[in-house]
């Protein structure tokens, strides 16, 4: 059973590089790297030219939740895979930001808001 569960998540995480790359064929702009990919569920999050995007682990258009001034770094899905906590880089300062992960205009980032929308 084990060996199944890593199975699977090995080819999840092909199939998010496979995704990956072809996003990286299409783009038409200046090329900027495809990063920190994470996996759950049908659904594969990433960090494109310093913004998250998510994307379906079967291929098509990827969608962008974030497009602040600074970075957006190492997102991960949430055990439910409801939120996305991710490394926000502004202003020089780092801190753990969370949004939803159908896409939101707003950004959670204390531990008392984090742990609030998480039901902590």
């Amino acid at each position: 059973m084990e060996c199944l569960m890593k199975s699977r998540h090995f080819h999840r995480l092909i199939l998010a590089a496979f995704v990956a790359a072809l996003l990286t064929i299409s783009a038409f702009a200046q090329t900027k790297l495809l990063r920190f990919p994470d996996v759950y569920g049908d659904k594969v999050v990433f960090t494109y030219g310093g913004d998250l995007w998510t994307a379906s682990t079967s291929g098509g258009t990827a969608t962008r939740l974030t497009a602040h001034p600074g970075l957006e770094l190492f997102a991960k899905f949430s055990p439910d895979g409801k939120w996305i906590a991710f490394t926000g880089q502004y202003d020089g300062d780092e801190q753990v930001y969370i949004v939803p992960s159908t896409g939101a205009t707003h950004l959670l980032s204390r531990a008392r808001a984090i742990h609030a929308a998480l039901g902590l």
